[in-house]
């Protein structure tokens, strides 16, 4: 028998990062080799995204999932059994066939997608290679990624203490990625420092390790992650960049309008949200706008990505690594960069379609962590043999985040000269000079 063949899959249910359920899943091929995956799971999702599968009932609150499991158990099994685990297109081609439905509601995308990441690992561990250069296009160069990481958190993230969801530092003077995460470091603990010497609490951690304190206004949190660089010694805008996930779709009104709950319940209608952004960015290093209008306001995302060229316009809840709705944005004009979170589609075959897709288009790739996550290390070596060149986990605290980021780290110091950083020019051709 083929030894990478798939003998045996089974799953069971674990906890992630918010105590909250999820699907763990084991591959087994027929010469002896194993692959494991947990997969994660979202609090701020768009409503385009492959569907997870929940129990409903009293058990977690409805959120079990031994559904998902039970279906990864049998018909996925079933279904998988002899497939050679070295051909990723086949294998999830079968797991989107085995399910029949358009976006995985039948089997969960959250079943799918764990016999999807497991079987990864697993023929990568058959051919004895690491995951990284498992998933990698032939002959292609290993690339580290410019991390952007979580320091302030708002949003579905912290009780919606503030309207953005997250403020993140992008180590833009960075010439490794040791230097990059230590820069990002200082910037955490700088804001810390920040926070408590205005009497604010630093103890209150949002679910990806940022600091989640109730702040006055958004403006107030730009301005806070500013002090924090400088109290680390370093320069905003030169050392350190600004990202800010607004996660929009979060506070849009059914009529189109945005309420800024955290600033006395302010309307602003798309437009208007536009030039406040456009405000902020004028005053402040920010270099990367995540889901600035809501997931289906496209005349909101042209007027922005038009509004606020220069800047990286990333796409998160707007194209939900699906690949219809990237070519649509590729089509209009919309957006410069998509977020790419694996479980949104369902598949890893689907979302590597989205990064090469998004790539030929000259559009900057993000691979993203969830809210709810893990403390699997797969997506670190996705970024580094797909060459995303961005990477967005969480904060610097947490081990579900500090597992990543640890795992770059160790790819990094392997491979040494063999291995390139992406660093700043991650941003070129979306940042202006």
């Amino acid at each position: 028998m083929n030894q990478t063949a798939i003998t045996s899959l089974f799953a069971w249910e674990a906890l992630d990062s918010r105590g909250k359920p999820t699907v763990a899943c084991e591959v087994k091929l027929a010469g002896g080799a194993r692959g494991q995956a947990t997969v994660p799971s979202g609090a701020s999702t768009g409503r385009h995204e492959a569907h997870e599968l929940r129990d409903g009932g009293e058990r977690y609150g409805g959120m079990g999932v031994s559904r998902a499991v039970a279906h990864v158990n049998n018909e996925l099994a079933a279904a998988t059994r002899g497939l050679d685990a070295t051909d990723q297109a086949t294998v999830d081609g079968t797991l989107r066939a085995t399910d029949g439905s358009a976006e995985l509601e039948r089997l969960g995308a959250n079943a799918v997608l764990a016999v999807s990441v497991a079987t990864a690992v697993a023929s990568a561990a058959a051919t004895g290679r690491a995951l990284y250069r498992a998933v990698a296009d032939p002959e292609a160069r290993p690339l580290l990624p410019l991390p952007m990481v979580n320091i302030l958190s708002g949003g579905a993230h912290a009780g919606r203490a503030i309207d953005v969801q997250d403020f993140l530092a992008v180590p833009l003077g960075a010439r490794s990625f040791a230097e990059a995460i230590e820069m990002c470091a200082r910037v955490r603990r700088g804001t810390a420092e920040v926070l408590a010497a205005k009497g604010l609490p630093v103890a209150l951690v949002a679910d990806e390790g940022g600091l989640g304190a109730v702040l006055a206004s958004n403006r107030e949190a730009l301005e806070l992650v500013v002090a924090g660089v400088e109290h680390a010694g370093l320069q905003p805008g030169q050392d350190v960049g600004i990202a800010i996930d607004v996660a929009a779709t979060q506070f849009v009104t059914d009529g189109g309008d945005y309420i800024l709950a955290a600033e006395g319940q302010r309307r602003l209608r798309p437009d208007e949200l536009v030039e406040e952004l456009a405000s902020w960015c004028a005053e402040y290093p920010i270099v990367s706008l995540e889901d600035a209008l809501a997931e289906d306001d496209w005349s909101g995302w042209r007027t922005v990505t038009r509004r606020l060229a220069g800047r990286q316009i990333l796409g998160d809840d707007l194209f939900v690594t699906h690949a219809d709705r990237l070519e649509r944005g590729i089509e209009d004009g919309v957006a410069n960069a998509v977020l790419v979170k694996p479980n949104q589609v369902g598949t890893l075959s689907d979302a590597r379609a989205v990064v090469r897709r998004a790539q030929d288009a000259g559009y900057g790739t993000v691979l993203s962590a969830r809210s709810g996550e893990t403390e699997d290390t797969w997506l670190s070596d996705l970024a580094v043999g797909w060459r995303t060149g961005q990477i967005k986990v969480g904060s610097t605290m947490r081990s579900e985040r500090t597992a990543k980021w640890n795992r770059l780290l160790r790819i990094e110091a392997e491979l040494g000269d063999a291995a390139d950083y992406a660093g700043a020019a991650a941003l070129t051709g979306l940042l202006s000079a």
